[in-house]
Parts: C-alpha cells; sequence; structure tokens
C-alpha cells in the first residue's frame, strides 16, 4: 500500500467520486425526507385511538420537508417549485403502494396460519413482493435522479454538510431525554 492520501490524488482523479458521493448523499437526504413524511406525518395514532393513515398529510409532510430543506441549501423559488412537483409526483405514486403492501401482509397471515403449508402460495407472495419492491425502488430512484438534476453541485454538498452532521449527532432526537 502507498502512503499517498486521497487529498495528494490529482483533482481530475477526485471529481467523479466526489460527484457520484455528493450525488448519493443528496440521494440518501431524499430517502429521508420521504421516509420521514410518510412514517411522522401520516399516522395519527393508532385505529382502536380513532387514528387512521390519511395520504393527505403525507403529502403535506412531503412538502414541508421539501421546504424546509430548500431553505437550507439555498434552493430558487424555481427550484424550489421542481423539488416539490418532483416529490409531490413520487408521494402520489408510491402511497397506493403502500396499500398493496398491507394486502400482501394481510395475505401472508391467512397463509401462514393455515393448517397445512402450502409452499407455492408463499412462493406466489415472495414473488408479489418483490415485485412491488422493485416498482417503488425504480420509483424512488428516477425521483432522486429528477431532484439532484434541478440542484447544483454547491446545493448537494450542502446536503452532504447535512447528513454528516445528521450522522455525527446520530440524528436530531439522540441525546433528548425526559427528565
Amino acid at each position: 500500500m502507498s502512503d499517498q492520501s486521497h487529498p495528494q490524488l490529482p483533482m481530475r482523479r477526485r471529481r467523479p467520486w466526489l460527484i457520484v458521493a455528493t450525488v448519493a448523499l443528496a440521494s440518501a437526504l431524499t430517502g429521508a425526507v420521504a421516509s420521514r413524511a410518510v412514517s411522522q406525518h401520516a399516522w395519527a395514532g393508532p385505529p382502536f385511538m380513532g387514528g387512521t393513515f390519511d395520504p393527505a398529510r403525507v403529502e403535506d409532510g412531503a412538502d414541508r420537508a421539501v421546504r424546509h430543506l430548500a431553505i437550507e441549501i439555498d434552493a430558487t423559488a424555481d427550484q424550489q417549485e421542481k423539488l416539490r412537483a418532483i416529490v409531490k409526483g413520487a408521494v402520489k405514486d408510491l402511497l397506493p403502494m403502500r396499500e398493496k403492501v398491507l394486502a400482501v401482509r394481510q395475505r401472508a397471515r391467512v397463509i401462514l396460519t393455515q393448517p397445512t403449508i402450502d409452499r407455492g402460495a408463499i412462493e406466489a407472495l415472495r414473488t408479489e413482493q418483490l415485485a412491488l419492491a422493485d416498482a417503488a425502488s425504480k420509483r424512488f430512484a428516477q425521483a432522486l435522479g429528477d431532484a439532484s438534476e434541478v440542484l447544483t453541485p454547491e446545493q448537494r454538498r450542502k446536503i452532504d454538510d447535512r447528513l454528516a452532521e445528521f450522522r455525527e449527532h446520530r440524528g436530531f432526537w439522540h441525546n433528548w431525554r425526559r427528565g
């Protein structure tokens, strides 16, 4: 192994990795925003307490997250509108998949509680789950690519910096304790 470190590499050799890393981190942040919007803003409590899943809350949460991110990275009004449209389209496409996943989960419960195990049904269920995951992954990747194209390299670097802070502190609520 050589004693040379990365900073000594010529800029031409470092640049592709910097771009790839920045796009990957921008993608990860977009994923975190979408995941947070779906998980935290859509759930109004457990069904036995009158809570229900509300797709409008998911869309609202995703929109608020994009507006917040746009402020953090100094996005222009045009960029913000493009990002909001990309995320809104992705959320609208991904939300129906949630219902399909829940239906598959219920079918799995039925299959696995039968007196005899139907391996063919289990395999069909597995195939269906993989197809759903693949469709969601493709749509998510499309949204990430679209969002990355809207941002400048400097804005993607700002996202990278925010992600580094987030990882360093293990999330916003990591050190918060009741007491």
